[in-house]
């Protein structure tokens, strides 16, 4: 499959051979499967102490051979874990047990399970080709971004893009090849979060927008990262959940030269003929 290279200016410049991976069939599910896998990874393990909800005297005595006040059988009392009490274990409260006030929890969360969902190395390859492919079809795209008619997917621009440093210049190239709209519509969808992740320092919603995608690490990475929405990577940190946030494929994706030359190093199979 070959395509072709823009300018800064939006021109073409040359013809490429890309990667096979543009090529591959668009599976959903299995890309929605390697999403949660790179999500599970995040998750952090939580639970409460060992001891929560234990660190009291309460104790339940069922002996029927001890004193009336000592006992917890045959008493007309539950027959519950009861605080120390000077008048004796039975007029005790009951503590210790989840039902109780200040209580352990029933079933807590552990810390020590293993929240990962794996997934194979075959599989989790498959998944990025897929999502790649969904980059390229004008119909996924345009459910989730504004697309302009003019706009052949993929998009890959010269390397001179790489060297942008200003975010003005970068809205500038932008708006030359004709997707800027797409940027200026996730601006317009900034909203307050609803809730306690306020609270945590989440306290906006950002619709995503346009994702880059380079060779190295340059100095468009300072001009993008004002712009609401815009996610960018080098080539060899491409992964699904890039290409398909919230396991919905289908991203509008700007490829520098270098950066799509790369993918074939990553894995993403080998240049067409």
């Amino acid at each position: 499959m070959k395509t072709n290279v823009l300018s800064l200016d939006g021109k073409k410049v040359r013809e490429i051979s890309i990667s096979k991976a543009f090529d591959s069939d668009v599976d959903t599910g299995l890309i929605k499967r390697a999403v949660l896998s790179i999500r599970s990874m995040a998750l952090q393990p939580k639970g409460p102490s060992a001891i929560a909800g234990r660190t009291n005297t309460a104790k339940y005595r069922g002996r029927r051979s001890l004193p009336a006040s000592e006992r917890g059988i045959n008493v007309g009392h539950a027959r519950l874990p009861r605080l120390n009490n000077r008048r004796g274990r039975l007029y005790g409260r009951v503590a210790g047990i989840p039902r109780a006030v200040g209580g352990p929890m029933a079933h807590p969360p552990k810390p020590e399970k293993d929240l990962k969902e794996r997934i194979n190395k075959k599989e989790k390859r498959a998944a990025l080709n897929s999502a790649i492919a969904a980059s390229v079809r004008l119909d996924l795209v345009g459910t989730r971004h504004v697309v302009a008619k003019e706009i052949a997917l993929p998009v890959v621009v010269d390397d001179k893009f790489e060297e942008i440093g200003r975010t003005k210049e970068l809205k500038t190239i932008l708006k030359t090849l004709n997707l800027l709209a797409d940027v200026d519509n996730a601006k317009e969808k900034v909203r307050r979060r609803a809730g306690k992740g306020k609270m945590r320092d989440r306290k906006k919603k950002v619709k995503k927008s346009i994702l880059i995608v380079t060779g190295k690490t340059a100095n468009v990475f300072k001009a993008a990262r004002n712009l609401p929405g815009v996610d960018i990577c080098v080539s060899r940190n491409l992964n699904a959940e890039l290409l398909a946030p919230g396991c919905v494929p289908g991203r509008l994706v700007i490829w520098s030269e270098s950066g799509i030359k790369a993918l074939d190093e990553k894995g993403g199979g080998k240049n067409a003929s």
